[in-house]
């Protein structure tokens, strides 16, 4: 049996199910040297500017894709002459309309 609140306790409290995932300080960790305190650093440095990168890439797509449907929706509605069609055969019912009121008056 485990002794009184060591094992059962952490694993509890814990978030990480398994002891290597658990995320730590190289400046608090005691038993480090100094060369892997400042390896873990710059393997640390390394991934962050990885992940920046990769942000900013995702961020630039994405907003392209956002950029060109928006533009293409521009485009498409300015292409669409059917208003302009609505409005043509209005003014021809129109002129129908005020050519058989002359033709009725006179």
């Amino acid at each position: 049996a485990p002794a009184h609140g060591t094992g059962t306790l952490l694993a509890a409290r814990s978030p990480w199910p398994a002891p290597f995932a658990r995320r730590i300080d190289p400046r608090r960790e005691p038993g480090l040297s100094p060369q892997q305190r400042l390896h873990m650093e710059q393997v640390e440095r390394t991934l962050r500017s990885r992940l920046r990168g990769r942000n900013v890439l995702l961020a630039l797509g994405i907003g392209a894709v956002t950029a060109g449907i928006y533009a293409y929706t521009f485009y498409s509605v300015s292409q669409e002459r059917f208003l302009d069609d609505l409005e043509q055969e209005a003014e021809a019912a129109r002129a129908r309309a005020r050519a058989r009121a002359e033709s009725a008056g006179s």
